[in-house]
Parts: structure tokens; sequence; C-alpha cells
């Protein structure tokens, strides 16, 4: 079941978080539902990421700090790479 989550969450990361929400998932991980709802527009890897770490490990040590890394490149990327498909036109 993991590894289907990872697919689901490379391929649409939105809706992983939508699921991940929607089970209580990502409500361990954070405090207030702010946090999330920004994720959810702005930097959605880096959320479905932050509550992997908070949730498996208790904090960001190891593999799950890797994986919050591995979520900012991906967002980072996905926004310039948005930008510069918007340059071109």
């Amino acid at each position: 079941m993991p590894c289907c989550l990872l697919v689901i969450v490379l391929f649409v990361p939105r809706v992983a978080l939508f699921v991940l929400a929607l089970t209580g998932y990502v409500g361990r991980a954070y405090d207030t539902f702010v946090w999330p709802l920004l994720g959810f527009f702005f930097m959605p890897y880096t959320t479905c990421a932050y509550a992997v770490g908070m949730n498996e490990n208790d904090g960001f040590q190891g593999w799950s700090l890797v994986l919050l890394i591995v979520g900012v490149v991906l967002d980072i990327g996905h926004h310039g790479g948005t930008a510069a498909s918007r340059k071109k036109r």
C-alpha cells in the first residue's frame, strides 16, 4: 500500500493530499488546518512529505529529512517549469 500511495503522490499530489486529509493522516502532523490548506495550493509535494515525516518518525531524521528535501525540490521544479513554459508562449 505505501508504494501505491507513493506513485499517486508523484503523479497527482493534490489528490493524494486530499485523501491523506480525509483519512486524518495530515491532521495528526499539523496543529491547524491553515498549513495543509496553503500547502494544497502552493507546495503539495512538501506538504505530503512533511505529513509522512511527522507521522512516521515524529520529526525529521534520516530518510524523512531526505524525503522533505526531495519534496521541496519537486515543488520548486514544478513552479519553475510552469514559469518557463509561460515564458515560451
